[in-house]
This record gives C-alpha cells, structure tokens and sequence, in this order.
C-alpha cells in the first residue's frame, strides 16, 4: 500500500527535502505551507500520516493537531526545531504519535514513520488508495464516501494486475491473460466489457475516466498520482 503523507511546514526547502525522502522511500506526498492550507489539503487528500511543524505562519501545530484531530483521527508526528522538553511533552500529551527535532537524518524520518504506521495501520496492511477511495484487497471491496461496493472476481484480477504495473502500461494481451487461461483470441470486447464496469465502481464520472485510463493501440493504464 502507498500511504498518503500530509506535510505541513512553511520551509519551502525542508518541505521538498521530505517530499523527496518519501516518494524516493514508496510513499505519496501532499503538502501545505499554513494552518489554512493543511485544513483544505486534509479535507481533500484524506492523508495516511501527517507530518506537522510545530511553529506555522498563521498559528501554531498544536492546536492544529487538535482541528485535525476533530477531523480524522489519523498519525501525527510533529516536526519542530523546537527541543525544550516542554514542547515535546505537550506534543506527545496532546495525542501526537511522536515528536522528531530538526535537523534530523533522512532514515531516522523513515524509520519512525514507518514504525508509527505499522503500529496504527496493522490491521489495514490489506487496502490501498485511489483518489478518494479505498481499495480494501482481503474484501474485494472498493469504498468512496463511506459507500463500499464489492468486485467481481474478474474485476478484481483486474483492478490487481493494473494496480500492479501503476503508473506503466499493461497490454490487452497482459490483461486477458491475467483473466483467462488458453488462447486469447477474441477475449478483448469482453475484456472493454470488464473495463466498463470496473470504470463504473472506481471512477467518480466513468465517461470520463481519471485513474482507469485507455491507451489506444496498447492497453489500459492505471494513473500514478502526482505528487505536489
């Protein structure tokens, strides 16, 4: 699973240092500069973590933290250059998942974020993320705005072999064979025929496809999301 990593943090340059330490470590990345901006990229982007500096230019993380908190109850580790020990034990009191001072060593950053993520995520390794909605693989489910509706089989090898290959360009030929053994010949109608309908569970507007998308001549391509 790719979790979805908020960073809030009004440095320009730190920011794009973790941006990079993430997405070179699997991760996907979102990012705000304010209090203001992390509340709309919060609301948008339905991140996994929350990366948050303690000292922002509209208010401060810690009651952040607790508008967050209100929101989603989702990890979240601040960030601070600030190391009084007071500053850390309000951190952590407040319910914050640790507490890391800058400067700090990019694997130190990983190695405590995963270790928050797996303590919170244990039970949910089995789901990954498209736009806003959640893939959950143990179920054969997808879920958007609390609504969850169940694969069939074939769709569900089929959301897996392109989710697989995110990002690249997985041929008809690739696709049939992921769905059927023997001769391939004369399954590619049938094949649009799964496409569609797998477009009508996890798109938001499946005449026009924004993940699920159709390389003409080739295949179908599932869309990596751009980080910021």
């Amino acid at each position: 699973m790719a979790y979805r990593i908020l960073i809030v943090d009004d440095e320009p340059a730190l920011q794009s240092m973790v941006n990079e330490i993430l997405t070179q470590a699997g991760y996907e990345t979102d990012a705000a500069l304010t209090c203001a901006q992390a509340l709309e990229r919060f609301h948008a982007a339905a991140p996994d973590a929350v990366l948050l500096d303690v000292m922002l230019p509209d208010g401060d993380g810690f009651s952040l933290f607790g508008k967050l908190h209100a929101i989603g109850d989702v990890p979240v580790l601040f960030l601070s250059a600030r190391d009084e020990d007071a500053a850390r034990l309000r951190g952590l009191g407040l319910g914050a998942d640790d507490y890391i001072t800058k400067p700090f060593l990019p694997q130190e950053l990983l190695l405590r974020l995963r270790a928050v993520l797996r303590r919170v995520y244990r039970e949910e390794a089995n789901t990954a993320r498209l736009g806003d909605m959640e893939i959950d693989w143990g179920k054969g489910t997808v879920r958007r705005n609390g609504r969850e509706t169940a694969l069939t089989a074939k769709e569900f090898a089929l959301l897996k072999k392109l989710w697989e290959a995110r990002g690249n360009i997985v041929t008809v030929d690739a696709l049939c064979a992921a769905l059927w053994d023997g001769p391939l010949v004369g399954y590619e109608n049938t094949l649009m025929v799964h496409i569609r309908r797998l477009r009508e569970k996890v798109e938001a507007d499946p005449s026009h496809p924004q993940f699920l998308l159709t390389v003409r001549g080739l295949g179908y391509r599932l869309k990596r999301e751009e980080t910021p």
